[in-house]
């Protein structure tokens, strides 16, 4: 949230291009009150474009050159939805997603760039890896140098279909890295050989003629062979056809580029590529509450080459008219400029420089390129929560949505909003069991349930402040940590009450998020079609998720942490690290796909790792939450008067968290943990072990700890992985009780 005033608007980006990436840097520094911000993209390491071909020559590691939009979006004060569109209902102004429910917006802006134009040659989609999405291209890179490091003495070869600007600086990037690879393994570059296809008579078209035959010239000169006029007509498993065919192991596609189709099934005015036309205030010319900018738009008065340089000059107009938009204000038009300066990479740390006529290669340009892209790039990097400048005046809010908000019963919501939100969320329910006599159906003023007289009634609470901004995932990653104490007590869940605490906003926008929290809830309750009975909502200042849990379970199913036995092994069902690596990120220093993979751990449920952990013969059971590994450990090895010996070095821990940990950043939980702790646990001979500070961390949605015979142990946790815990871990060593040594010892060598 930018601000504690009451939501009246919802400002959307749509994308994390270059001139969002400018516009959250400027929310942050000029946040607008009452203006709620939410980012929406698949991809939240932004590939800065300039850099690319450095990164693919390996002279930029990946985070040089890719923009972090979790860290952006949190100076900004904008939630950060990690999904990828799929399409727009413009009448009722939403953006439809692959994983989540629609995002509602008042004010659109989209930048999601563009992607190579793949026309209809047989095989092309199959066999051709195109240059974007740049995500799926670098993956795919990847694959190919590892390849060549493996195998440095096989003969390769590759084709670029596209020649371009972007394919011939692809080219040159690519053949500087791989023969830097094969002269490092001892092996000569004749081994490597490079085909450009281009359909056209010349090299990049647009280009000035010196930069044409310049480049032209390059690439003969480096080996690689030109085939101008040379269309590509088929493209097979190992082979490109032109008008020879010619074998290669790789085809890499750099056309012309064209915009997802789903944009113009929209609505919205396209030109024939299906860009975004916009005007002068790069505002949609058929909708005025969409805007566009980057790759995707296309502005009708002034029309420009697709280049990073006009998506960068156009942020900071696009956030200012933004703002206007908000307010009501007249928009500001905006004139792209008629030349500019480009920079392109020859592969060999120098650079073909280009304004109008002008042109010139030489090192120094390289030089002078490099300085202007570290310079960009620099923009979003150290950015400090308390930098957030003072907000500028709100928009207009309705007059039936008053600024001051009550407390007690008045802070209830809205019985309109909750009663329009609980109608949308029945229809994802399952329908009721009949163990529910009277649940959401009824207007009755609490639930009821039939408990069954040969079971026992397991019920668990949680309630916490939500871990992320986006209310799906949140209302997800709560009620799966609920869960978690119904499946390390052995039972099977049967019901659920809600509680949950939203900041002011209009009715509508409340009914939203309250509907957004409740729908991620129950895709996490949908395999056990487990209804929500009821609930409690409040208004707060912050978003806050809460569950009562119940379940029921046969009496001789009953798991305790009593049970642990000599002779068996700890083993963990998740890797370890929430609590610093969202510390980190409240301090905006965690990367995004640190945060992206800890959310996919704490949105796994525990469900099949019970399971499979019975199956193993586990004994006792417990889930790790706040108290962290060692303190939930400990409980148990009061419980069941035995001790533990934690092995240090078979501890998985989640990407990010040992980097957090040795930054100094700990949970404000940590300290507390540690001291709780402190007099059960002997540490003397991993004082200085990088694990040890996370054995203390509290996690959010963990693992499940369990003592299985050490005899079944490994098969357990092949059976663990297979089922999808890819992080499950031996965490230590169930030893008899012995007076006068600590309850828990740490080993920081691997058994």
């Amino acid at each position: 949230m930018q601000s504690s005033s009451p939501v009246v608007k919802d400002l959307v980006l749509l994308g994390a291009g270059h001139s969002h990436a400018i516009a959250l840097k400027y929310f942050g520094m000029h946040p607008l009150a009452g203006v709620r911000l939410t980012v929406v993209t698949a991809d939240v390491h932004t590939p800065y474009s300039g850099m690319l071909p450095g990164h693919v020559a390996g002279y930029y590691d990946y985070d040089e050159c890719h923009i972090d939009t979790r860290p952006l979006a949190g100076f900004a004060g904008a939630r950060l939805f990690a999904s990828r569109a799929t399409g727009l209902d413009l009448d009722r102004q939403l953006v439809l997603c692959d994983n989540r429910p629609p995002v509602p917006f008042d004010l659109l802006s989209i930048d999601i760039g563009s992607t190579p134009a793949v026309p209809d040659v047989p095989g092309a989609k199959d066999f051709a890896i195109p240059a974007k999405p740049v995500r799926q291209f670098l993956q795919h890179w990847q694959g190919l140098l590892e390849q060549v490091r493996d195998r440095p003495d096989a003969p390769l070869t590759l084709a670029v279909v596209g020649g371009g600007a972007g394919g011939v600086e692809l080219t040159l990037a690519a053949r500087s890295r791989l023969v830097d690879v094969l002269r490092g393994a001892g092996q000569s570059a004749d081994r490597l050989e490079l085909h450009l296809f281009q359909r056209g008579s010349e090299l990049m078209p647009s280009h000035p003629a010196w930069v044409r035959r310049r480049f032209e010239r390059v690439l003969r000169d480096r080996g690689v062979q030109v085939h101008l006029n040379d269309p590509v007509r088929e493209v097979g498993d190992g082979w490109v056809r032109a008008r020879q065919t010619v074998k290669c192991d790789r085809v890499f596609w750099v056309t012309q580029a064209i915009a997802p189709d789903w944009l113009r099934a929209s609505g919205l005015a396209t030109d024939d590529r299906g860009f975004i036309q916009v005007n002068d205030a790069l505002q949609s010319i058929s909708h005025p509450q969409v805007f566009a900018a980057g790759d995707i738009a296309t502005m009708v008065n002034h029309p420009r080459p697709k280049a990073g340089v006009f998506a960068v000059r156009q942020g900071q107009p696009l956030v200012e008219n933004l703002q206007r938009a908000a307010r009501n204000e007249a928009l500001q038009p905006f004139q792209p400029q008629q030349h500019f300066l480009t920079l392109i990479g020859t592969g060999d740390r120098s650079a073909v420089a280009a304004r109008g006529r002008w042109a010139w290669q030489s090192p120094w340009m390289w030089r002078w390129k490099d300085r202007i892209d570290r310079q960009f790039m620099a923009r979003f990097l150290d950015l400090e929560p308390s930098a957030m400048a003072e907000a500028v005046p709100q928009p207009d809010r309705a007059p039936s949505d008053p600024l001051m908000r009550c407390r007690g019963c008045g802070s209830k919501v809205g019985s309109t909003a909750l009663m329009r939100a609980l109608d949308r969320v029945k229809t994802l329910l399952p329908e009721s069991k009949s163990a529910i006599a009277v649940g959401l159906d009824a207007p009755d003023d609490a639930a009821v349930l039939q408990v069954p007289s040969d079971r026992l009634l397991v019920q668990t609470v949680d309630y916490f402040p939500a871990i992320t901004d986006d209310p799906f995932v949140a209302g997800r990653i709560a009620i799966e940590h609920c869960l978690n104490d119904i499946w390390a007590m052995g039972a099977r869940p049967h019901s659920v009450q809600a509680l949950v605490a939203i900041p002011p906003a209009t009715a509508i926008k409340t009914e939203e998020m309250l509907y957004q929290i409740l729908a991620g809830a129950v895709r996490a309750l949908q395999p056990d079609a487990v209804p929500i009975a009821g609930g409690h909502t409040l208004e707060a200042d912050e978003m806050a998720i809460g569950f009562v849990c119940n379940g029921w379970l046969e009496r001789d199913r009953l798991w305790r942490k009593t049970g642990l036995q000599p002779g068996q092994l700890l083993i963990g069902t998740k890797a370890l690290g929430t609590g610093v690596l969202f510390a980190a990120d409240m301090q905006l220093k965690a990367k995004s796909r640190w945060i992206e993979a800890a959310i996919r751990a704490m949105t796994q449920s525990n469900r099949a790792a019970a399971e499979c952990l019975r199956e193993y013969g586990a004994t006792a059971c417990t889930d790790i939450s706040g108290f962290g590994l060692v303190g939930h450990a400990a409980e148990m090895a009061r419980a069941s008067s035995i001790q533990l010996d934690i092995q240090l070095d078979r501890l998985t821990l989640l990407a990010g968290a040992v980097e957090s940990s040795q930054a100094g950043i700990a949970s404000s939980l940590y300290p507390q943990n540690w001291r709780a702790s402190r007099d059960l646990v002997d540490c003397d001979r991993v004082t200085s072990h990088p694990h040890l500070p996370l054995v203390f961390d509290p996690q959010t949605s963990g693992g499940l700890l369990a003592g299985v015979p050490e005899e079944r142990a490994e098969a357990c946790l092949a059976e663990l992985r297979s089922l999808g815990y890819t992080n499950s871990h031996v965490v230590g060593r169930v030893l008899p009780q012995q007076p006068g040594r600590a309850l828990i010892t740490m080993d920081g060598r691997s058994p």
